[in-house]
């Protein structure tokens, strides 16, 4: 068994100036950025994180903007272009720190908030923001049914929240049936917050779904600037999908390699759109392999 590697806190600042905190595993090694999905937040890396950390990478787990621990920008800009542009200040702190571009790992909004940064570089004739982009369940285009799927459960209690910590267990549970209930809430906890009211609510702001400039805000325009920025993408690139994903189809697949054919492609059985999460050996595993791939290519 792996043994338990702690982290520590680092804190960065975004491109509105807003407060984004990190969990930081390992000392040394070439930077890994860890960038969650919607509604998650940085704890959701942690047992990858413990991993790329033991291989002699140091991780950053990072709260998104409006999740977790990380601030929640006073003008409620939260569309993805705003993540982007986060994912870009935090990168190129990390380079500056270690010398070296981050690979980037991106779940769903962090793989669109990484392309997007990709694509406005290469766009800028500026260097990649990336050493290596991994994407985890995210392509240009989506399925909109799974979106709304998914949107609708974060929506359900995100005003009234819940009365217990157990309460909100029993919602995940109906919502993720295919995956084992934990053996403790700790975990969920940390998505969570205990609000003046007594209520448990999840660890996000609002207005991310519902504010004045919400992650919806210009989807049109986000997929013809996350196709072009695909065509754009230089670095070493994985796509990791589940083979359940209720967002990316095996015609979103097909499409994603003819815009970067150069990426390589790991299905994962057992998983759904949170892949981490449903089968994290699995996940970790084909993320290792890429890196490990990568290490070999450097002189």
């Amino acid at each position: 068994m792996m043994r338990d590697i702690e982290s520590a806190t680092a804190i960065f600042t975004g491109a509105a100036g807003n407060r984004l905190v990190a969990d930081v595993f390992g000392d040394g090694g070439p930077p890994v950025l860890l960038l969650h999905g919607g509604g998650q937040t940085r704890h959701s890396w942690r047992e990858t994180s413990q991993q790329l950390a033991a291989a002699g990478s140091v991780a950053y787990a990072l709260d998104q903007r409006g999740h977790g621990d990380s601030e929640w920008v006073a003008d409620g800009a939260y569309a993805f272009p705003d993540f982007a542009a986060d994912a870009t200040v935090v990168a190129d702190a990390l380079a500056g720190r270690a010398g070296r571009a981050p690979v980037v790992v991106g779940a769903s909004l962090g793989g669109i908030a990484a392309m997007l940064a990709e694509g406005a570089a290469a766009q800028a004739g500026r260097a990649p923001v990336s050493a290596a982009l991994i994407l985890v369940d995210i392509t240009p285009r989506v399925d909109v049914d799974g979106v709304a799927k998914i949107q609708g459960f974060m929506r359900a209690h995100a005003e009234e929240g819940f009365a217990s910590i157990t309460e909100a267990a029993d919602a995940v549970a109906a919502y993720l049936p295919h995956r084992p209930r934990p053996p403790s809430h700790e975990g969920l906890k940390k998505n969570l917050r205990l609000d003046v009211d007594g209520r448990w609510r999840w660890h996000w702001d609002p207005r991310f779904l519902d504010g004045p400039r919400p992650v919806g805000t210009g989807r049109g325009q986000t997929e013809a600037a996350l196709v072009d920025a695909a065509r754009r993408i230089a670095v070493p690139a994985l796509l990791v999908r589940g083979t359940w994903s209720e967002l990316v189809t095996e015609d979103h697949v097909r499409e994603f390699l003819e815009l970067v054919p150069h990426a390589e492609y790991m299905d994962v059985a057992g998983a759904r759109h949170m892949v981490a999460g449903d089968r994290n050996d699995r996940f970790s595993a084909a993320i290792m392999s890429f890196l490990g791939k990568l290490d070999q290519r450097q002189p």
